[in-house]
């Protein structure tokens, strides 16, 4: 008994990380088979749902949390193991069981009880369930979506198609149909209830037939279709007003308090905009050596390109400078494209456009210091480095036939995995719009708390203690550098456009002479510029850097 006493004070010491847990792969099965989301998932284990999304993909919880999943997926084995269905509702309704017993539940990725019947996006007529945000019946019985009426061929002599008379009820066709008439409009067919088609790795997807190759009834996307502003939820607004009720509409502490939650908010935002999306985001791969610390304080070897420089020279005479702020440069940078997977190593001299990532390249000679910042920044040390995709996508554009500056980089090896341009989109169209209403309305504390939602969404992309929710340092970097591309572009606008540009710093520093409101529209706005110090360059000093009030550095 002695031993066996010492024994169980073991095992109730023992931490909760030993708790074993099903496969990545058998763990996400548990979910579909169950019809539940990961949002349902996630709220009940109070943690987001690209958390749920990470374990499902390979990364282990921790912690208490560990506890709670391990128990929700035993809980999941016991339930599709029972013998009939423990919600009495559902029973004798075998259909959605057998179109996850088929193998469909890669499909299903997101299937919900709907709290109140709503309009089948096929039939139209009341469903209780949506698959992936889209109402819908699960059951091809239950949906009346039957085949419409036949078209009428059009007339040889006019363009418009004639009514065609009522169509009887649909019988088989016969063996051998008689020929239709030269371009005589086929009758559209009958088809079940469709799911929404899993987008490819091109990025099409949309409505298709589940087994009628994409031919059958077309049915636009509920997202994409014309809704009330009352009726689409407005995380951010709503987050506004709760904070400014509970502090008695204090502006400046519930500023304080909402700028303390951006990261959490932020988060929140992003999987509430990625409800429906086309692609899984891999929350925490393994990362290549590159995007490794080599020091605890130190940096990792990917070369973000960020611009620091001042233009050497500038001819004889007093010049008026205008230092100018580009508006939202890290919002804007959100628009870039990011690898959805696990970076992937290959070599050779290629690029992909169709995937992104990190690449370690020889950059190429820049001769034009002179007038223009290097697009990979101001580099002491010759020879290779690592640049993220939009510094090279910007140097495989300027050495272009368009722009002919420099010979192209050559490419050694490079880490990447398929990406879109798009992932992210909703997720900034949402802060943008907030940022616009908040300077229209003159609501500072809207305009407080996105900025922070985004500046720190960016910069607590790496292994961050701050977020854990989201481990991409690749991202982190990507961002970054499309924000210092972005830079570069208007540098080169203004330069074109017959503007002399005397400085380019960080993300959002310009430093100009001549009439820049000729090139830029001047404004709030993240397409606009505004201006941030005017100063005189005299003509008894050869460094725009000594100029008297001249900026020394971003701010």
């Amino acid at each position: 008994m002695d031993d066996n006493a010492a024994i169980d004070a073991l095992l109730a010491t023992a931490t909760i990380e030993q708790i074993p847990l099903p496969p990545a792969e058998e763990r996400r099965r548990l979910r579909e088979e169950l019809h539940l989301s990961r949002a349902q998932v996630a709220a009940a284990l109070k943690v987001s749902a690209s958390t749920v999304g990470g374990w499902e993909t390979g990364r282990e919880p921790g912690g208490e949390v560990r506890k709670k999943y391990a128990y929700f997926l035993e809980g999941a084995v016991l339930k599709l193991n029972a013998a009939k269905p423990a919600d009495p509702s559902t029973a004798g309704d075998t259909s959605a069981d057998a179109a996850v017993s088929e193998g469909q539940a890669d499909v299903l990725d997101d299937v919900d009880e709907l709290a109140a019947p709503q309009p089948c996006v096929l039939c139209g007529q009341p469903a209780r369930h949506q698959v992936e945000g889209f109402p819908q019946h699960l059951d091809p019985g239950d949906c009346t979506a039957a085949a419409p009426a036949p078209v009428a061929a059009p007339t040889v002599d006019a363009g418009l198609a004639q009514p065609a008379p009522a169509a009887a009820p649909a019988a088989p066709a016969p063996a051998a149909a008689p020929a239709a008439p030269e371009r005589a409009a086929r009758p559209a067919r009958a088809v079940p209830p469709q799911r929404p088609a899993q987008a490819d790795r091109s990025g099409r997807g949309g409505w298709q037939g589940a087994r009628g190759g994409g031919r059958g009834v077309k049915v636009a996307p509920v997202g994409r279709r014309v809704q009330a502003a009352a009726d689409m939820p407005d995380p951010i607004r709503s987050a506004v007003d709760g904070a400014l009720a509970e502090h008695g509409g204090d502006v400046e502490a519930a500023t304080a308090a909402l700028v303390k939650r951006a990261i959490p908010d932020a988060m929140a935002l992003l999987d509430h905009t990625r409800k429906g999306g086309r692609y899984d985001i891999v929350a925490h791969p393994w990362l290549p050596d590159i995007l490794r610390k080599q020091t605890a304080r130190g940096a990792d070897q990917v070369w973000e390109a960020r611009p620091k420089w001042t233009r050497a020279e500038l001819p004889a005479g007093a010049h008026e400078v205008t230092a100018l702020d580009i508006n939202g440069a890290y919002l804007s940078a959100l628009k870039t494209h990011l690898p959805l997977g696990q970076l992937e190593h290959s070599e050779g001299n290629h690029h992909d456009r169709k995937r992104s990532g990190l690449h370690l390249i020889t950059p190429p000679v820049w001769e034009h210091d002179a007038v223009l910042p290097n697009p990979v920044g101001q580099r002491d040390e010759p020879g290779p480095l690592w640049v993220t995709e939009p510094t090279l996508r910007l140097l495989l554009r300027v050495s272009g036939p368009k722009y002919g500056l420099c010979d192209p980089p050559e490419i050694h090896e490079s880490w990447t995995s398929g990406a879109t341009e798009g992932l992210l989109e909703k997720f900034r169209t949402a802060l943008k719009d907030a940022r616009d209403r908040a300077i229209a309305d003159d609501d500072v504390v809207t305009l407080e708390y996105v900025k922070a939602m985004y500046s720190k969404f960016v910069s607590t992309l790496g292994e961050s203690n701050y977020n854990r929710e989201l481990y991409r340092t690749d991202w982190m970097h990507l961002i970054r550098s499309q924000a210092f591309a972005n830079l570069w572009t208007k540098a080169f606008k203004a330069y074109d456009e017959g503007l002399m540009v005397v400085r380019a710093m960080g993300t959002d520093e310009l430093h100009v002479i001549g009439d820049w409101r000729a090139v830029f529209p001047e404004g709030r706005g993240v397409t606009e510029v505004k201006v941030k110090d005017v100063y005189t360059f005299g003509s008894d000093t050869d460094d725009p850097r000594q100029a008297k009030n001249a900026p020394d550095g971003p701010s």
